[in-house]
């Protein structure tokens, strides 16, 4: 996937079901750097991330048009949209939030958002080129 969310500590697979050699390297700022070739049908990798980082790059140095984001967090409560934009986090606690939206281009906007026990709401933000 081109984004990616996982707790801190979470195993995450990496798959190669091409038919030739990728070379996953993430260079994170927070998080220990790694750099490993996989050929194809090779088992999965299986790798984490300790620390809390958002937006962590993913590149693969077979093919310089390939590159990914992980965003590390420390709990469950995160979402990655889905091709027309939407998204959702389900089993939030009641209490006072900010919800922190990311895009790889136009930066991190954030929301403040209420939630009632057993309240459903909608927050929807929205990105413009420039900053607007």
């Amino acid at each position: 996937p081109h984004v990616l969310g996982v707790m801190a500590g979470q195993t995450v697979q990496i798959k190669n079901d091409d038919p030739t050699t990728h070379n996953i390297h993430p260079t994170p700022k927070d998080n220990r750097e790694w750099n490993e070739s996989q050929p194809p049908s090779s088992p999965a990798l299986e790798k984490n991330f300790a620390r809390e980082e958002i937006m962590l790059p993913v590149k693969c140095n077979q093919h310089p048009w390939m590159k990914m984001y992980v965003n590390v967090v420390k709990n469950p409560f995160f979402a990655v949209t889905d091709k027309s934009g939407k998204y959702e986090i389900k089993g939030l606690p009641p209490g006072d939030y900010t919800l922190a939206f990311v895009h790889e281009k136009l930066g991190e906007q954030d929301q403040k958002v209420t939630v009632a026990a057993k309240e459903t709401k909608t927050v929807d933000q929205s990105f413009k080129a420039g900053g607007e």
